[in-house]
Protein backbone atom coordinates (compact mmCIF):
# COMPACT_ATOMS: atom_id res chain seq x y z
CA UNK A 1 0.00 0.00 0.00
CA UNK A 2 1.05 3.24 -0.68
CA UNK A 3 2.72 6.04 1.81
CA UNK A 4 0.29 8.55 1.31
CA UNK A 5 -3.69 8.44 0.17
CA UNK A 6 -5.35 11.76 -1.14
CA UNK A 7 -8.68 12.51 -1.36
CA UNK A 8 -9.60 13.76 -4.45
CA UNK A 9 -11.05 14.42 -8.15
CA UNK A 10 -9.80 15.95 -10.92
CA UNK A 11 -10.94 19.34 -11.26
CA UNK A 12 -10.85 20.40 -7.55
CA UNK A 13 -7.38 22.77 -7.76
CA UNK A 14 -7.40 22.65 -3.98
CA UNK A 15 -6.84 19.08 -4.36
CA UNK A 16 -4.67 19.57 -7.30
CA UNK A 17 -2.21 21.82 -5.10
CA UNK A 18 -2.16 18.21 -2.78
CA UNK A 19 -1.70 15.97 -5.65
CA UNK A 20 0.96 18.00 -7.17
CA UNK A 21 2.97 18.48 -4.34
CA UNK A 22 2.90 15.14 -3.36
CA UNK A 23 4.08 14.32 -6.85
CA UNK A 24 6.59 17.14 -6.75
CA UNK A 25 8.81 15.84 -3.96
CA UNK A 26 8.20 12.31 -5.37
CA UNK A 27 6.08 10.59 -2.86
CA UNK A 28 4.80 7.10 -2.77
CA UNK A 29 1.14 8.23 -2.84
CA UNK A 30 -2.33 6.54 -4.64
CA UNK A 31 -5.50 8.53 -5.46
CA UNK A 32 -8.87 8.09 -3.77
CA UNK A 33 -11.81 9.13 -5.84
CA UNK A 34 -14.49 10.96 -4.53
CA UNK A 35 -17.09 11.45 -6.49
CA UNK A 36 -18.35 15.03 -5.94
CA UNK A 37 -20.42 15.63 -8.73
CA UNK A 38 -21.99 12.51 -8.88
CA UNK A 39 -22.97 10.62 -5.97
CA UNK A 40 -22.06 13.68 -3.64
CA UNK A 41 -20.31 11.15 -1.23
CA UNK A 42 -18.63 14.45 0.47
CA UNK A 43 -22.05 15.25 1.83
CA UNK A 44 -22.46 11.94 3.65
CA UNK A 45 -22.73 11.43 7.30
CA UNK A 46 -20.05 8.53 6.73
CA UNK A 47 -17.71 10.65 5.20
CA UNK A 48 -18.15 13.70 7.47
CA UNK A 49 -17.63 11.14 10.93
CA UNK A 50 -14.76 8.94 8.89
CA UNK A 51 -12.62 10.93 6.64
CA UNK A 52 -13.32 14.54 7.02
CA UNK A 53 -15.49 16.78 8.82
CA UNK A 54 -15.95 19.90 6.90
CA UNK A 55 -17.42 18.01 4.09
CA UNK A 56 -14.20 18.87 1.59
CA UNK A 57 -11.37 17.73 -0.51
CA UNK A 58 -8.56 17.18 -0.24
CA UNK A 59 -7.82 14.77 2.62
CA UNK A 60 -4.25 13.51 3.24
CA UNK A 61 -4.38 10.16 4.80
CA UNK A 62 -0.43 9.51 6.25
CA UNK A 63 -0.68 6.06 8.99
CA UNK A 64 -2.83 6.86 11.44
CA UNK A 65 -2.59 10.71 10.70
CA UNK A 66 -5.42 12.57 8.61
CA UNK A 67 -5.16 16.53 6.75
CA UNK A 68 -7.35 18.56 5.23
CA UNK A 69 -7.38 22.10 3.85
CA UNK A 70 -4.27 22.68 1.10
CA UNK A 71 -2.43 24.92 2.67
CA UNK A 72 -1.87 22.62 6.14
CA UNK A 73 -1.05 19.80 3.70
CA UNK A 74 1.24 21.80 1.23
CA UNK A 75 3.05 22.41 4.78
CA UNK A 76 3.37 18.86 6.52
CA UNK A 77 4.82 17.77 3.28
CA UNK A 78 7.53 20.45 2.58
CA UNK A 79 8.21 19.71 6.71
CA UNK A 80 8.48 16.27 5.50
CA UNK A 81 10.35 15.72 2.72
CA UNK A 82 12.50 19.24 3.12
CA UNK A 83 11.27 20.01 -0.18
CA UNK A 84 9.60 23.15 -1.55
CA UNK A 85 10.28 24.63 2.07
CA UNK A 86 10.34 28.62 2.94
CA UNK A 87 14.00 29.22 4.49
CA UNK A 88 14.03 30.92 7.88
CA UNK A 89 11.11 33.22 9.84
CA UNK A 90 11.21 36.09 7.12
CA UNK A 91 10.65 33.07 4.12
CA UNK A 92 8.16 31.16 6.09
CA UNK A 93 6.09 34.67 6.67
CA UNK A 94 6.14 35.56 3.61
CA UNK A 95 4.91 32.15 2.01
CA UNK A 96 1.94 31.64 4.56
CA UNK A 97 1.24 35.66 3.58
CA UNK A 98 0.62 34.72 -0.18
CA UNK A 99 -0.71 31.37 0.32
CA UNK A 100 -3.51 33.54 2.20
CA UNK A 101 -4.01 35.61 0.01
CA UNK A 102 -4.08 33.13 -3.06
CA UNK A 103 -6.65 30.85 -0.94
CA UNK A 104 -8.55 34.64 -0.31
CA UNK A 105 -8.42 36.65 -3.30
CA UNK A 106 -6.93 34.49 -6.86
CA UNK A 107 -7.55 30.65 -6.38
CA UNK A 108 -10.11 31.79 -3.81
CA UNK A 109 -11.98 33.24 -6.43
CA UNK A 110 -11.09 31.45 -9.49
CA UNK A 111 -12.52 28.12 -8.20
CA UNK A 112 -15.95 29.54 -7.21
CA UNK A 113 -16.15 31.54 -10.72
CA UNK A 114 -15.55 28.33 -12.69
CA UNK A 115 -17.88 25.97 -11.32
CA UNK A 116 -20.36 28.74 -11.43
CA UNK A 117 -19.71 28.98 -15.42
CA UNK A 118 -19.23 24.85 -15.95
CA UNK A 119 -21.20 23.22 -13.21
CA UNK A 120 -24.09 25.22 -11.40
CA UNK A 121 -27.65 24.61 -12.45
CA UNK A 122 -28.48 28.21 -12.01
CA UNK A 123 -25.15 30.58 -12.74
CA UNK A 124 -25.75 33.60 -11.40
CA UNK A 125 -24.35 36.22 -13.53
CA UNK A 126 -23.96 39.22 -10.73
CA UNK A 127 -22.22 36.20 -8.76
CA UNK A 128 -19.90 36.08 -11.74
CA UNK A 129 -19.57 39.78 -12.31
CA UNK A 130 -18.65 40.08 -9.22
CA UNK A 131 -15.87 37.21 -9.18
CA UNK A 132 -14.28 38.53 -12.52
CA UNK A 133 -14.01 41.98 -12.29
CA UNK A 134 -11.91 41.53 -8.80
CA UNK A 135 -10.15 38.62 -10.58
CA UNK A 136 -8.36 40.88 -12.61
CA UNK A 137 -7.40 42.82 -10.36
CA UNK A 138 -5.85 40.32 -8.24
CA UNK A 139 -4.03 38.46 -11.07
CA UNK A 140 -2.63 41.87 -11.72
CA UNK A 141 -1.11 41.51 -8.49
CA UNK A 142 0.21 38.16 -8.89
CA UNK A 143 1.62 39.31 -12.03
CA UNK A 144 3.82 42.39 -11.17
CA UNK A 145 5.15 39.88 -8.54
CA UNK A 146 6.09 37.32 -10.68
CA UNK A 147 7.63 40.05 -13.31
CA UNK A 148 10.06 40.81 -10.55
CA UNK A 149 11.36 37.09 -9.51
CA UNK A 150 11.10 33.72 -10.95
CA UNK A 151 8.94 32.63 -8.20
CA UNK A 152 6.80 33.96 -5.51
CA UNK A 153 9.87 34.56 -3.23
CA UNK A 154 12.03 34.67 -5.40
CA UNK A 155 15.06 32.68 -6.68
CA UNK A 156 13.47 29.33 -5.70
CA UNK A 157 9.75 27.63 -5.82
CA UNK A 158 8.26 27.35 -2.14
CA UNK A 159 4.84 25.99 -1.13
CA UNK A 160 3.54 29.35 -1.90
CA UNK A 161 4.00 28.83 -5.65
CA UNK A 162 2.59 25.10 -5.53
CA UNK A 163 -0.67 26.37 -3.64
CA UNK A 164 -0.97 29.04 -6.58
CA UNK A 165 -0.74 26.69 -9.15
CA UNK A 166 -4.03 25.41 -7.76
CA UNK A 167 -6.24 26.57 -11.25
CA UNK A 168 -3.42 28.38 -13.05
CA UNK A 169 -3.20 24.55 -15.42
CA UNK A 170 -7.24 24.10 -16.00
CA UNK A 171 -8.09 24.61 -19.56
CA UNK A 172 -8.64 28.21 -21.10
CA UNK A 173 -12.08 27.62 -22.36
CA UNK A 174 -13.37 26.50 -18.61
CA UNK A 175 -13.11 30.34 -17.31
CA UNK A 176 -13.73 31.82 -20.39
CA UNK A 177 -10.65 33.53 -20.66
CA UNK A 178 -6.48 32.61 -20.70
CA UNK A 179 -5.46 33.71 -17.39
CA UNK A 180 -2.15 33.83 -18.15
CA UNK A 181 -2.94 36.53 -21.55
CA UNK A 182 -1.86 40.12 -21.18
CA UNK A 183 0.30 38.59 -17.57
CA UNK A 184 3.74 38.41 -18.63
CA UNK A 185 4.75 37.12 -15.17
CA UNK A 186 2.62 34.66 -14.80
CA UNK A 187 3.13 32.99 -18.41
CA UNK A 188 7.02 32.49 -17.66
CA UNK A 189 5.94 31.51 -13.89
CA UNK A 190 3.63 29.20 -15.73
CA UNK A 191 6.01 27.54 -17.84
CA UNK A 192 8.81 27.20 -15.06
CA UNK A 193 6.23 25.23 -12.94
CA UNK A 194 5.91 22.64 -15.84
CA UNK A 195 9.39 22.47 -16.11
CA UNK A 196 9.66 20.87 -12.34
CA UNK A 197 10.22 17.39 -12.48
CA UNK A 198 7.38 15.76 -11.43
CA UNK A 199 4.62 18.16 -12.95
CA UNK A 200 1.55 16.79 -14.10
CA UNK A 201 -1.56 18.28 -15.52
CA UNK A 202 -4.61 18.00 -12.85
CA UNK A 203 -6.87 16.08 -15.12
CA UNK A 204 -3.86 12.99 -15.70
CA UNK A 205 -2.81 13.29 -12.19
CA UNK A 206 -6.31 12.61 -10.43
CA UNK A 207 -9.72 10.47 -11.34
CA UNK A 208 -12.42 11.73 -12.24
CA UNK A 209 -11.74 13.15 -15.86
CA UNK A 210 -14.01 13.02 -18.48
CA UNK A 211 -16.88 13.38 -16.20
CA UNK A 212 -19.64 10.66 -16.46
CA UNK A 213 -22.79 11.76 -18.37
Amino acid sequence: MPEYQLYCFAQSGNAYRAALMLNLIGADWEPVFIDFFGKGVQRTPEFREQVNEMGEAPVLVHGKKKLTQSGVILTYLAEKSGKFMPRGDDERLEALRWIIFDNQKVNGFLGPYRFLRNWAAQPNAGAMEFLKVRLQNNLGIVDKRLTKAPFLLGERPTIADVSLAGYFFYPAEEFGFEIAEGRPGIAAWRERIRALPGWAHPYDLMPGHPMKK
